[in-house]
């Protein structure tokens, strides 16, 4: 049994051995959670008091809208100032958030507008705590547990989901909602007390010479200026607009397939978080560079392929199994190519680059999940799901006629040096 254990520790769980690491992956852990199950809880919520999904999806837009005019502003100053204390400042303010949010839940004035209000407020603190977090992730292990670091990192924002969903489900199915919405702030505030922890201090560097555009928008210049980075940002793009951005069908397909409520909901959001978390730990151990790549197209084809099994399914035993199979896809895919970002990105713009793939992904997320809303409104959950996945697929298919994605998907040399080469 220790042999075991020293095994599973040394080849998956290296950057835990780091306490300023372990801290913040404790504090991430808490504020993921809080995250998903915000999702949930105000979807549900607002599916509630205007029985339809467009409003759901307004309301998940303004919770992840953020990224796409926050996390370049995030980036800066997490480049300019000291990334612990930034990252306290975000977790008391999302903290104070949700204990608004909770207060107008508990006296009935949380309405539709209302709800999107404090999501697009907390959305922004997420996503600025994301890059920020980001930014300061390569500072607190050794460079040869790097990618075992980001690997765990993202093991805890995937994993996040399942915790989140299965926290909030006694609150919804046995007290009421407001419950689950003062659970979320406690979370922040255990993730407030771990991040204050953090002892390390860690900036980025800002060129004085430039003037503050110049300084902020060098992410964008530097992604753009290297063709691998670029394309693995562009094919991200893609997959979450395609294959990720579900939560706003969820309380439709609950209540109309499945006949399960906001508790349904939680089990659909806690199976992809199941699934992302085992395949997200698996990745940790990964150290080979083809095994990596040849998982990443994997991931890539049945990100697209498995959401149809949920489209189909009327039963609830295979529609969370099929849940679980998308949570591991999905986080595979994204676990390896955030991991091959951050490995060619230099640190001094580390929370820059870190801002300009949260853009991306974010942006696509929330345009995407509010357009399927709407379209789910007139069509049906089921068929978005169905036609996202197939386009997806077809993109992947065309992506391996590009020379740069193929090097990534089948590689003879380390991604550092194809970047090398690249630039």
């Amino acid at each position: 049994m220790r042999t075991l254990l020293a095994t599973t520790r040394d080849r998956f769980l290296l950057a835990l051995q780091y306490q300023d690491y372990r801290n913040l992956w404790i504090a991430t852990t808490f504020s993921a959670s809080a995250a998903w199950a915000l999702i949930i809880a105000r979807g549900w919520l607002a599916f509630e008091l205007t029985d339809g999904s467009l409003w759901v999806g307004i309301v998940t837009f303004a919770a992840i809208g953020p990224r796409v005019f926050s996390t370049p502003i995030a980036g800066f100053l997490a480049d300019r100032f000291d990334r612990q204390k930034l990252l306290r400042w975000i977790f008391a303010l999302n903290m104070g958030n949700n204990i608004v949010l909770a207060l107008l839940v508990m006296t009935g004035n949380a309405g539709p507008w209302t709800l999107t209000f404090l999501a697009l407020t907390n959305g922004t603190l997420r996503a600025a705590q994301m890059t920020t977090a980001t930014a300061l992730i390569p500072n607190l292990v050794s460079k040869d547990h790097l990618l075992n670091a980001i690997a765990l990192n993202q093991a805890t924002q995937q994993g996040a989901r399942m915790f989140g969903a299965l926290a909030i489900i006694p609150l919804l199915g046995f007290v009421n909602i407001e419950a689950a919405f003062w659970l979320c702030s406690s979370f922040y505030f255990f993730g407030f007390l771990q991040v204050s922890r953090v002892k390390t201090r860690s900036t980025g560097v800002i060129d004085k010479s430039q003037g503050f555009w110049s300084n902020l928008f060098e992410g964008f210049v530097y992604v753009y200026k290297r063709p691998i980075i670029m394309s693995m940002v562009l094919l991200v793009l893609a997959h979450c607009a395609l294959t990720m951005s579900y939560e706003s069908l969820l309380p439709a397909i609950s209540r109309e397939k499945l006949g399960a409520g906001s508790v349904g909901v939680s089990f659909l959001i806690a199976g992809i978080g199941g699934g992302a978390l085992f395949t997200s730990i698996f990745l940790a151990g990964v150290r080979s560079e083809s095994a990596r790549g040849k998982l990443f197209l994997f991931f890539a084809f049945s990100s697209g392929l498995v959401p149809l099994l949920l489209a189909v399914s009327d039963s609830n035993t295979v529609s969370i199994a099929a849940t679980v199979v998308m949570g591991a896809n999905q986080a595979g895919f994204m676990t390896i190519s955030h991991t091959i970002i951050q490995s060619l990105t230099e640190d001094h713009v580390r929370g820059r680059v870190a801002g300009v793939y949260s853009v991306h992904v974010g942006g696509s997320m929330a345009v995407t999940n509010m357009a399927n809303a709407a379209i789910a409104d007139v069509f049906s959950a089921s068929s978005v799901l169905v036609v996202g996945g197939l386009i997806f697929v077809g993109i992947v298919f065309i992506s391996l006629g590009s020379g740069t994605l193929r090097r990534l998907y089948f590689p003879r040399i380390a991604p550092a040096a194809v970047g090398a080469a690249a630039d």
